[in-house]
């Protein structure tokens, strides 16, 4: 299993959150708070009408108090709870959503590039992950 202390956890997360923020569009909260892709995550979810676990389990951490600190929990909890790639191809599915979010140059936009990087996602379905959550 993978656990906290596995170099190549840290280079996994790093390049997903590297995937999710690359050429995402400057957006910001009511009170000035920027958005980051935690809140794409929680729009694309809740759009679906899908109850989705590890958004609650990760709104009711209270040390948790910044949009990449939330989407870096939320990485974790779908990798322990093997949910990642179905999680993040449900916040897909919408074009309309996507370019509201992020700008042309994202991977997400291309249909050949979502497919590849949600291929490789649902790969890692096979491996377990032994994480602190």
């Amino acid at each position: 299993p993978v656990t906290d202390g596995s170099q190549e956890l840290h280079s996994l997360c790093a390049q997903l959150e590297f995937l999710l923020q690359f050429d995402l569009k400057e957006k910001r909260s009511f009170f000035g708070q920027r958005k980051d892709y935690w809140d794409f995550l929680c729009q694309g979810l809740a759009r679906c009408r899908q109850e989705h676990e590890g958004i609650h389990f990760v709104t009711s951490l209270d040390k948790l108090k910044t949009p990449v600190g939330r989407g870096r929990a939320f990485l974790r909890y779908c990798l322990v709870h093997q949910q990642l790639a179905e999680s993040l191809q449900l916040c897909l599915l919408d074009p309309e959503s996507l370019c509201e979010w992020y700008y042309a140059r994202s991977p997400f936009l291309s249909p050949k590039r979502r497919a590849e990087i949600l291929g490789s996602l649902y790969e890692l379905d096979c491996v377990t992950f032994h994480l602190s959550l």
